[in-house]
Parts: structure tokens; C-alpha cells; sequence
């Protein structure tokens, strides 16, 4: 069973703790003095170990049940009855006391193999102490004990179990209310990959039909346009091909391999591919030095989505612009930087979403990097990406 944390109670329990090791103390005293043969001193002596006994049962819930029970045996062994209507070797306070400490101590963390052992402990050392003092005492003292110590030890049990069932319910809704927004995350996935593929990749299959299609429905197309055309349908194929790849992630349980085990990712060696492909798109765009390789894979995947996006940023609202693009190591990170010069004049600049850049900062996030993106003294933009990396 899970040990309960131990410590004095707080707020208005813990005057009742208080009040209640007071009370004990002065009934104690009161007993002893009233009801049996003993010196005041040793009255004030066992007084104070029965009240330190019930204070332990909530910081030391194992030490109280010891020190209570050597506490009720050195009281039965100094103590003799006035008469022989006195309970003895358990004297009413002691029987009390003990009863508390055990009832505490259970529900304070003791397991009921403990609880059982320590009341069974209670009544052997009464019959011994009855078996070597016969005149002393008898039954009704040892069965007030038995009683009142069960009590106090199924009182206790009762207590921690109902302490561990309110934890695990408590658990438990924690767990429900994370299986909630687990499955309204799926919802909202399930509900993207929907529009993905009815907006967007409906779209795309349209261009790759009709840039097929196209030298054949028109007359007299130059070889030049046809080239053009195909290059088109190429790349929203491959547009469609990454459009699948998203759409069988968002679709996929959470408990599925992570992104890089589902498909090939592009990585830092695609990178020539991708300046070719939109260069041919009409953009000036020069690399200006040897990309490096052999980083962590979703290192890599990240500096080439951040190129991506800003290559796409730069087509789109500078059009005619010259774009560098340079990745290279300084320290331990990937500096990847993406500029381009003041766009043409009379170039309308394409409307954009505003979603690019906070996808390229979450990305650049994910793998601990840092980036920055403002626009140059010149008139241009510069987007740059610091990505920390080690050699694989």
C-alpha cells in the first residue's frame, strides 16, 4: 500500500492536533494521579511520553507506535491500582492513547501487516504482564485494550485506503482529461488531413492534368513552353508527393514512429535540387558555397525547410531579385542564410498567408536554433538560421 506523506497537519487541524496531545497530557496526568499508586514525578514523566508518543504519530508514524507501547508498559510496570475496580495493566488513558497513535499511524502510512502486527504485539505484552502480576489486573482490562486498539487500527486502514482512493480517482481524471485533449487533437488532425486533401491536393492533381495535357490541347506550342510544362507538372507532382507524406503523418496514431522514420526527408544534400528547381521557375537564386552534410538528420531537414520557405518568401514578394543562399559551420552551429536584393521595380509582390515565417521559427525551435529575420539596408531581406550541430 502507498505510504501517505507525513508531516503536522495545517490550518485548523492542526489546533485540533494541538489540543488534542494537550488534552491527552492533562487526562493522562489526571488518571494516574486519581486512579492508581504512583510518585507525581513519574506521573509528569509518563504523562509527557504518552503526549509525545501522539504528537510523533503524524511526523513519525512508526515511532509513535513504539514509543506509545513502551510508554503503557513502563506505566503498567510502576503503576498499582487503588482498587481493584481500576483497569490494569492498561489504565484507561493508556488504552486511549495507544488507540489514537494506532489510528493515526495507520492512516498516516503504515501497512496493514503493521498495523496487524503492532496490535498483536499490544495484546501479548498485556497477557504477560497479567500472567506475571495476576493480582494486579485481569480480562476486562486486556479486552478493553483488544477492542479499542482494533478500532483504532481499522479506523486507520480505513482512513489511508480511502486517501489512496481519492488519489488514484484524482489520477484517474487527470488521465481522462489528458485522453480528452489527446483525442480532440486527433479530431483536429483528422479534420486537417480532410481539407489537405480536399482543397489542396484536388488542386494539384488539376495542374499536374492540365501542365500534361496542355502541349497536346494547344497548337503550335514551342518546345520551349512545352519544357516549361513539363517541369510544371513535375514539381506539383513532387508537390503532391510531399502533400501525401503530411497527410499519412496527420492521420497517423501519435504512438507511430516519429516524422523521420515515415518517409525519406530531404536533407542538406537535396539542397542544389531545390535552388535548380526554382531557379528554373524564373529566379535568380546563387549558391555561395559547398553545402556541408553529415549532421543529424532533423538538423538538416530543418535547414532545408527553412531555405525552402525563404526561397518561397522571396519568389513570391521580390520578384526579379538576386537570392544567395550560403550554409555553413561557425562553432558548433549551421549558419544558414537567405538574401535577396531589392526586387524589381513595378513587380507586384504575391499576397502571402503570414504563416511561412512562424512555421520556419517553430521548426528552427524544435531543434534548439535560433533565428532572425528583418529586412537590409539595402532594400532586400535576409533570413538566418543558427542550428546547433555535431558531426555524426
Amino acid at each position: 500500500m502507498t505510504t501517505q506523506r507525513n508531516g503536522w497537519p495545517r490550518g485548523r487541524w492542526a489546533w485540533v492536533a494541538g489540543a488534542g496531545v494537550a488534552v491527552l497530557l492533562f487526562l493522562t496526568q489526571l488518571d494516574l494521579r486519581q486512579h492508581y499508586e504512583v510518585q507525581l514525578g513519574t506521573v509528569l514523566a509518563l504523562a509527557l511520553a504518552r503526549a509525545l508518543s501522539l504528537s510523533l504519530a503524524w511526523l513519525r508514524p512508526r515511532a509513535a507506535v513504539v514509543v506509545s507501547l513502551v510508554t503503557a508498559a513502563l506505566t503498567a510496570a510502576v503503576t498499582t491500582p487503588v482498587s481493584s475496580s481500576e483497569p490494569w495493566p492498561w489504565g484507561t488513558s493508556a488504552a486511549f492513547g495507544h488507540t489514537f497513535v494506532l489510528a493515526i499511524a495507520g492512516a498516516r502510512g503504515l501497512s496493514r501487516r503493521e498495523q496487524a502486527g503492532w496490535w498483536v504485539a499490544t495484546q501479548a505484552l498485556g497477557l504477560v504482564a497479567t500472567a506475571i502480576e495476576p493480582d494486579r489486573g485481569g480480562w476486562p482490562g486486556l479486552l478493553t485494550m483488544a477492542l479499542l486498539s482494533a478500532v483504532g487500527v481499522v479506523v486507520g486502514d480505513l482512513i489511508q485506503s480511502r486517501r489512496e482512493t481519492n488519489r488514484r480517482l484524482a489520477e484517474q481524471e487527470t488521465i481522462s482529461r489528458t485522453e480528452r485533449a489527446e483525442r480532440e487533437r486527433l479530431q483536429e488532425r483528422a479534420r486537417i488531413a480532410r481539407e489537405l486533401h480536399d482543397v489542396v491536393a484536388h488542386h494539384l492533381s488539376v495542374v499536374v492534368v492540365r501542365a500534361d495535357s496542355a502541349p497536346h490541347r494547344l497548337a503550335d506550342v514551342p518546345a520551349s513552353v512545352q519544357e516549361e510544362f513539363t517541369e510544371i507538372a513535375s514539381a506539383a507532382r513532387a508537390s503532391l508527393t510531399e502533400m501525401r507524406r503530411v497527410l499519412r503523418l496527420l492521420r497517423e496514431p501519435l504512438e507511430q514512429p516519429p516524422i523521420g522514420e515515415l518517409g525519406p526527408q530531404p536533407g542538406l544534400d537535396q539542397l542544389r535540387e531545390l535552388i535548380v528547381s526554382t531557379s528554373q521557375a524564373g529566379a535568380d537564386v546563387r549558391l555561395e558555397s559547398e553545402v556541408p552534410t553529415g549532421f543529424d538528420p532533423a538538423v538538416e531537414l530543418t535547414a532545408y525547410r527553412v531555405v525552402q520557405e525563404a526561397l518561397s518568401n522571396a519568389v513570391r514578394h521580390a520578384p526579379r531579385s538576386v537570392v544567395t543562399v550560403a550554409v555553413k559551420v561557425v562553432g558548433q552551429e549551421l549558419e544558414v542564410t537567405v538574401q535577396n536584393s531589392r526586387p524589381a521595380a513595378n513587380q507586384p509582390a504575391a499576397p502571402g498567408s503570414g504563416h511561412g515565417l512562424v512555421g520556419m521559427r517553430e521548426r528552427v525551435a524544435l531543434v534548439d536554433g535560433t533565428m532572425s529575420v528583418g529586412p537590409t539596408p539595402e532594400g532586400g531581406y535576409l533570413v538566418q538560421a543558427y542550428l546547433p550541430v555535431e558531426k555524426e
